[in-house]
């Protein structure tokens, strides 16, 4: 089948499953450029997943509307001491299929996200031991004092141990797994709808839970969500009328849709920083033709790659001015020290003489891995980095798949299979410790989950030292010293060359009211929408 013929097929199912749908005016209807593969919610840490799970699965703990941290599951916490913390759970709920929740619940939860194969395994600290009171309490134990410990429970949502069992669904689905599990394609949680039906790639049906704890803010019936890929045919879904809200809208489409009658475009600033990585682990990188050796172990490559990327002309061609340049691979608005640090000039002069230097004056060849359904621009950004590397004599072969490949592809156990990609990262925790642990930290001990999302297996353990040391830091002020000598190590070793924080931009119906956070989550249980 032709690329043309893939894409007009696409169109077809998009288009069909909108006519399938029946009309209510309390149904919303969604579609995002991705697809929902998997409803385990341990199986990927991506926040338009962790989104989508958070409509059937909730946590001890979530954020509101200004992303401060509120109760959930659990209703009160304490720390009677600076190693324990004690929660009092929430009586009365019960998951979907009328299984009450308990502290058994939270124990295996607690378990099964740290287990192999769960992708959220730096969510729930190692030493972290969870010890049942009764049925409503549960005290965690700590080594150490971890004043952020309730910052990094942030997408980790409670699973029902009955279920899980009984369902053989004890062990978490991995991102790479080639057969789905019962928990991949059936959810019970606890939270504000159910899932009706879920087909991947095709359509996912939410229906409003009738015996949520939580007294709603939404006033809908059902949530349709459909992925489609076009971007053309998304936004002409919008403005049809035929979905409700999308996301992302394609930067070269804001100002139609805003001129449009029916439709507006959300916009804001985003706190997920885009940023490129090297493999610095493997001694042969897997996809180059430079043999028995890793140019990227060497710092004057890394130098040289960075400084041979232009972010201006990505955020003014690429992202059409909706990008903020980064110095750092975390937002500025999440550390008061980043204006502290300056990006290295583009230089593809000294770029091609740094390669020179390091005994590649022709350049080499590798291949880029890059996702093209999860980022704003994030295929036409990876083909304008493709063209900088060519400057200076690097060919690049790029290989741009949609995110559910490209995830199963890089996360394959036994080590992550990339030698050069693309990624975005939003911390979890909304603090630098969560990226100097699990974008910076060193991953060569099997038995932590420390570097979870570091795909390039940069290492360095001076910096290591620090981040273990920002963790346990309850003044601000030190605190921030401690994060600011961490991203100095970073910055001097060129261990990733950040490239911008991308704009919100969610193009919605104006019969739609629906909040929009700078972690880019989409949360339709605030949605209302007026009834035609």
């Amino acid at each position: 089948m032709s690329v043309r013929q893939t894409l007009l097929a696409a169109t077809i199912v998009s288009i069909a499953a909108f006519a399938m749908s029946p009309a209510s005016s309390q149904t919303l209807r969604y579609a995002n450029q991705g697809d929902l593969k998997s409803l385990d919610p341990y199986t990927l840490k991506e926040s338009t997943t962790i989104a989508h799970h958070a409509h059937f699965y909730e946590g001890l703990t979530t954020r509101d509307k200004d992303l401060k941290i509120i109760p959930a599951l659990a209703e009160s916490w304490e720390t009677p001491e600076p190693t324990r913390w004690r929660f009092h759970l929430r009586k009365g709920v019960k998951f979907h299929n009328g299984d009450p929740f308990t502290a058994d619940d939270v124990i295996f939860s607690a378990d099964r996200v740290r287990a192999k194969g769960s992708n959220f395994g730096t969510n729930v600290p190692v030493d972290a031991k969870f010890i049942k009171i009764d049925d409503y309490t549960v005290d965690v134990k700590l080594d150490a004092p971890n004043p952020i410990l309730i910052s990094q429970w942030d997408g980790w949502y409670i699973m029902d141990k009955k279920w899980c069992e009984e369902n053989n669904s004890v062990a978490p689905t991995p991102a790479s797994a080639t057969t789905p599990s019962y928990a991949s394609l059936h959810e019970n949680g606890t939270g504000p709808f159910i899932v009706e039906s879920h087909q991947p790639g095709v359509k996912t049906v939410f229906k409003a839970n009738p015996n949520w704890w939580r007294k709603p803010e939404h006033n809908l019936k059902e949530i349709i969500f459909t992925p489609i890929a076009s971007e053309a045919t998304r936004v002409a879904a919008l403005l049809s009328g035929e979905v409700d809200v999308i996301e992302p809208v394609p930067i070269q489409d804001i100002a139609r849709v805003n001129a449009s009658p029916n439709a507006q475009v959300l916009v804001g600033p985003e706190l997920r920083t885009i940023f490129l990585g090297m493999d610095q682990s493997r001694d042969e990188l897997l996809y180059s033709n430079v043999k028995g050796k890793n140019p990227f172990k060497d710092i004057r490559v890394r130098e040289a790659f960075f400084k041979a990327i232009d972010v201006d002309l990505i955020k003014n061609r690429v992202m059409r001015g909706l990008s903020t340049p980064s110095a750092l691979m975390i937002a500025p608005q999440l550390f008061a020290l980043s204006k502290d640090f300056t990006r290295p000039k583009f230089d593809p002069d000294g770029a091609k003489k740094l390669l020179a230097e390091a005994g590649y004056p022709d350049g080499f060849e590798l291949t880029m891995d890059c996702p093209n359904d999860r980022y704003v621009n994030d295929s036409a950004i990876c083909q304008a980095v493709v063209g900088m590397l060519a400057r200076i004599g690097v060919k690049v072969d790029l290989l741009a798949q949609p995110k559910q490949q490209y995830f199963a592809k890089v996360l394959k156990p036994g080590g992550f299979q990339t030698s050069f990609y693309l990624l975005g990262w939003t911390p979890a925790t909304m603090d630098s410790q969560n990226v100097l642990y699990d974008i910076m930290g060193c991953r060569d001990d099997p038995k932590s989950p420390r570097g979870e999302a570091n795909l390039g297996g940069y290492c360095n353990k001076q910096m290591d030292a620090i981040a273990d040391k920002v963790l346990l830091e309850t003044d601000t002020a030190k605190r921030d010293q401690l994060i600011k000598q961490a991203f100095e190590i970073a910055a001097k070793d060129y261990a990733y060359i950040p490239l911008h924080q991308q704009a919100l931009a969610w193009g919605v119906s104006k019969k739609v009211k629906l909040t929009q956070r700078a972690d880019n989550e989409v949360l339709l249980y605030w949605a209302t929408k007026q009834e035609e």
